[in-house]
């Protein structure tokens, strides 16, 4: 039996998110003869980890807020210890984790960009643009999730384009599909919450600055206000948690909304969630490919998603959804109010949505691109 290729995985935090999901994806499904995996988070991780279906060591660096030089130290001693033949980064903050890889020898160096920084929306920061020019020297491949973010380490941070792979995400069109008969007394559902009639604008993501899903709260507030909704039982689901939990439950009170905003925190139903939900939204500030929408239209909902990252890649404007620009809320209420006056474009939608992700996104083209840039850095560089 051949030696199997050891892969460490470097990520900030090993906790709820896209990124993580799509790494659990991908270590879930890749040949278990062939590797094994590693995950060092820069900080540390949580319950998560139990989505992993095969054995893999977890370390935790316990990286300090702002400077901490003595995690890349530490990061060094790790190298040295587990010796992997590939260190995948994953987004700015592990990136500089592949200054260590290289000076302990690491022969592959991969680096993944999922997405947009809070602080850098449109990658224009010039501090994280040196940084990136710098880590040219050592990369071997970059994997970006969209054609955004491929133009923009193209043109941007000069890439050459033959070290550069674009993989999209992939979503698991068993787990997320539609279901036609929801049982209502489910334990997932708040009782009274929702009944047979409801239309649930519904959102998944970490309740955090850059998802802005109090822009999404706003629409919803505005469209309430509507004299042509006024006869309808219309509600807001937010799936997830994070720093802006309490802000939004403030709002929420405030506008005395509390049998109307369900709150739902983190979740590990989230299919059963998405199929209570009639619309889905996407208020996010920054994207790179963004795994709720792709689950969104596995289970044959609309997407109204703003115009950011890879969302336009993903849903075709005014056939499987909407794009609409970001922190417009204003947008947002007009494409809910289209769909709450034509429940026909719902479903025609929907239907076209399910079909998109069936013939452009599957898992299983995912994790085979992964598999080949692996074998072949590996052949490149070991063989």
């Amino acid at each position: 039996m051949s030696k199997k290729s050891i892969i460490a995985h470097v990520i900030y935090r090993f906790g709820m998110g896209g990124l993580e999901n799509g790494l659990v994806n991908i270590i879930n499904r890749l040949p278990e003869d062939k590797y094994r995996h590693v995950i060092i988070c820069m900080t540390d991780h949580g319950e998560f980890s139990q989505r992993l279906n095969v054995s893999v060591d977890i370390y935790d660096m316990h990286k300090k807020p702002g400077k901490d030089f003595m995690v890349y130290y530490r990061l060094w001693k790790l190298f040295r210890k587990i010796r992997p033949d590939i260190v995948h980064t994953r987004n700015m903050s592990a990136l500089e984790s592949q200054l260590p890889a290289f000076l302990s020898g690491v022969p592959i160096r991969i680096h993944g960009e999922h997405g947009r920084d809070v602080h850098d929306l449109d990658g224009s920061n010039k501090r994280y643009q040196s940084i990136r020019k710098f880590f040219r020297l050592i990369i071997d491949y970059y994997i970006p999730l969209s054609k955004d973010l491929e133009k923009y380490l193209s043109n941007t941070i000069e890439i050459k384009k033959e070290k550069i792979i674009t993989i999209c995400n992939g979503v698991d069109t068993e787990k997320f599909q539609h279901l036609e008969a929801m049982d209502l007394t489910s334990s997932s559902l708040r009782l009274g919450f929702i009944n047979s009639d409801t239309i649930v604008i519904g959102t998944v993501g970490r309740l955090e600055e850059v998802k802005d899903q109090p822009n999404l709260l706003e629409a919803f507030i505005e469209l309430l206000k509507l004299p042509n909704v006024a006869d309808k039982d219309i509600k807001l689901l937010l799936v997830g948690d994070g720093s802006l939990r309490d802000k939004l439950q403030r709002r929420v009170d405030e506008k005395g909304l509390q049998n109307k905003v369900w709150l739902a925190g983190a979740r590990e139903d989230v299919p059963e969630l998405m199929n209570l939900m009639t619309i889905f939204v996407l208020p996010s500030l920054a994207e790179g490919i963004s795994n709720t929408i792709l689950e969104a239209m596995a289970c044959s909902l609309p997407v109204i998603a703003t115009n950011v990252g890879g969302n336009a890649e993903l849903i075709i404007d005014g056939q499987t959804g909407w794009i609409v620009p970001r922190a417009d809320h204003h947008a947002i209420k007009e494409k809910c109010l289209r769909y709450i006056e034509s429940p026909e474009l719902i479903q025609k939608q929907g239907s076209l949505a399910r079909k998109r992700i069936e013939e452009k996104f599957s898992i299983i083209n995912m994790v085979q691109n992964y598999n080949n840039v692996y074998l072949t850095s590996i052949k490149e560089k070991i063989a």
